[in-house]
């Protein structure tokens, strides 16, 4: 199977679907004659044109609001935020506009809409331009939010997306765009909702999503190095969780291990220890532990940040404590 940078996954997602439906059309800032902020729509201007991969000034309120209205009248827009802490400015748009018209109209508009964007930490670039909010809209009744970790669901998952008839999260990460991965040249859809079991085991369950996979799958091959066979998790979306493929895992494992670069409180990991304590707790043999970033605005020096962010150590040392395991 070839492998292609996560960037092109993005860009061969949204490529093939608006062939098949002119009404999809792509609009941010910089998406067009730029090439994208991160070359994601690389050559989508010369093969759609202007009406169709458009450049927008830097008013994410106006643009999404826009989109919003577009998708109401029957067309499909992905709108592409430059980084989803720019998202805020657009928040009105989102949470009180795309998120509830379904509901407030009675079912007579629906909102096929996808924000899509880069989402966490970046390296060195300091707190405003850093921050984790998939919790923020996966809060909100009327949004699905999806957060892929490799090329392969990026694309899988990105085309389920710009086809559902709902406003929809898409959240990446700007330290993954030159990831490579295998990618199928055929055709193919990852349904909403649905985690990834991505290794299997039988002493720990370690759940994840989006980039911080990376220091789950590190993790995990190092315990397996020392005879500890964790399963590992992806939830791929964090509304609607997959519960049930966790509780399926825990009750096997006994032991629950959630890693999430957010910030702690009212984070996706508590929500998912919260599940599994009341639906499983008759499994757990140690307290679900939690590995998370910092609960601080993301700093600028590069020895705060490695202090900061979730690493394959604490989770280690994590995956030891709740399995009692003393050296």
């Amino acid at each position: 199977m070839r492998e292609i940078q996560f960037r092109e996954a993005l860009r061969e997602a949204m490529s093939e679907e608006m062939r098949k439906d002119e009404n999809i059309y792509l609009m941010g800032e910089e998406v067009a004659q730029y090439n994208g902020a991160y070359k994601v729509s690389q050559g989508m201007l010369d093969e759609f044109g202007e009406k169709r991969v458009i450049d927008t000034p830097i008013s994410e309120a106006g643009f999404a609001g826009i989109g919003i209205g577009s998708a109401m009248n029957g067309l499909r827009p992905i709108i592409e935020f430059m980084t989803f802490n720019f998202s805020l400015v657009a928040i009105d748009q989102i949470i009180n506009g795309a998120a509830k018209i379904m509901s407030m109209s009675g079912g007579q508009f629906s909102v096929p809409i996808v924000f899509r964007g880069p989402t966490g930490n970046a390296g060195m670039l300091s707190s405003q331009h850093s921050q984790c909010f998939e919790n923020w809209y996966a809060n909100c009744p009327g949004l699905k939010v999806v957060v892929p970790s490799n090329p392969y669901d990026a694309k899988g998952l990105l085309k389920s997306c710009i086809i559902d008839p709902d406003p929809v999260i898409f959240m990446e990460s700007e330290l993954m765009y030159g990831d490579k991965g295998p990618v199928p040249e055929e055709t193919y859809y990852i349904p909403l909702g649905k985690a990834n079991v991505t290794k299997e085991g039988s002493d720990v369950t370690l759940v994840g999503f989006g980039k911080i996979m990376k220091v789950v799958n590190a993790a995990a091959a190092e315990l397996e190095k020392e005879g500890i066979h964790a399963e590992v998790i992806d939830l791929r979306t964090v509304r609607p969780i997959d519960y049930d493929t966790v509780i399926t895992s825990v009750k096997k494992t006994n032991r629950l291990v959630i890693v999430e670069e957010s910030w702690p409180l009212g984070s996706i990991a508590t929500e998912v220890a919260f599940k599994v304590q009341k639906d499983a707790f008759d499994y757990l043999d140690a307290p679900v532990l939690r590995i998370m970033g910092g609960d601080v605005p993301l700093p600028y020096a590069p020895t705060l940040i490695q202090e900061y962010l979730p690493n394959p150590e604490r989770v280690i040392k994590a995956v030891k404590e709740v399995m009692y395991v003393t050296k």
